[in-house]
């Protein structure tokens, strides 16, 4: 199995210096399975190209698409192959409980949008619906799964002759973000202030510098998942640096904690005592959490990724 990255942007094509590496086009990966025959993941610009770089030979060739988002599908009506004669389409994608899946991509092929129609098209193209189930395509093994993304979206496996191929460009785990932040919430955050709590830190002011702290930590993961992509380099999609500092790095907290018991050294017999400032307690080392906290929502610190 040989993969060919055709387009890998998104939403609009985006030529330029800043996407030279990659290129500037739309979705679209081309499969050359083990028999020779050829699969098209995602039919956005990119296709354009693979369809001129394929033979003008009767050929039955298969589209996968993820979705059905413009950038996925906009390079179909230039697809060279679709308006040869001899050519046979098959057009795969996920069903929808509204209509089927050729009258919603005959919405962008048909007017205003397209001088053709679908019906118009001189190849031979049909469009199917994925199975639930595996099904195979000449030597290869197919599977779709359902992804986190707005409309009907799949991701495919691709499984040929030992060799296996997972695409799931769009898949935004708004979910699995959520579980992951309140994860590393619950971990990192909440954890280590109740095991401060526990181990006496349980002083009015003690208590409200244990709330800022878990505060921080969820601020902290909400403002990453915000400005991540604002903080990405443009070429390599990669994060650079941490704007403030990780909330796993609360850890250093827990150990010191963990020591602190260790030795003994709980409730009244906290290191640095306590002092009465006001109508509350306090203990000195409360304000280590505070201090943790402060770091974590910092945006002027900057801390470069390994």
């Amino acid at each position: 199995m040989k993969v060919k990255l055709w387009g890998t942007r998104g939403s609009i094509p985006s030529p330029g210096p800043e996407t030279i590496r990659y290129g500037g086009n739309t979705s679209c990966v081309g499969v050359t399975l083990s028999d020779g025959s050829m699969l098209a993941l995602d039919a956005g610009t990119g296709i354009r190209n693979l369809g001129l770089a394929l033979a003008a030979e009767p050929a039955r060739l298969h589209i996968l698409l993820t979705h059905l988002h413009l950038d996925h599908i906009q390079g179909l009506v230039f697809f060279a192959p679709a308006f040869q004669p001899q050519t046979e389409i098959v057009i795969w994608g996920p069903a929808s409980p509204e209509t089927s899946l050729r009258d919603r991509i005959a919405r962008y092929i048909s007017a205003p949008l397209s001088p053709v129609e679908v019906r118009e098209l001189p190849c031979d193209v049909s469009f199917r619906h994925c199975p639930q189930a595996e099904w195979e395509i000449g030597p290869a093994r197919i599977r779709a799964a359902s992804v986190a993304h707005r409309g009907p979206t799949l991701g495919y496996r691709i499984d040929d002759a030992g060799s296996s191929l997972a695409y799931i460009p769009d898949h935004e785990p708004a979910l699995g973000a959520d579980l992951d932040s309140l994860a590393d919430v619950i971990s990192f955050g909440v954890a280590p202030a109740v095991l401060g709590f526990t181990l006496g830190l349980r002083g009015g002011w003690d208590m409200m510098i244990l709330t800022y702290f878990v505060i921080c930590g969820v601020s902290r993961l909400a403002g990453f998942n915000v400005t991540a992509n604002a903080l990405a380099d443009r070429v390599t999609g990669k994060v650079k640096y941490f704007e403030g500092t990780p909330i796993p790095t609360s850890i250093l907290i827990v150990a010191l904690l963990g020591v602190a018991s260790l030795v003994g050294r709980i409730d009244d017999r906290l290191w640095f005592g306590s002092l009465r400032l006001g109508p509350a307690e306090l203990h000195p080392l409360a304000l280590l959490y505070g201090l943790s906290g402060s770091a974590m929502i910092s945006a002027t610190l900057r801390i470069p990724k390994p």
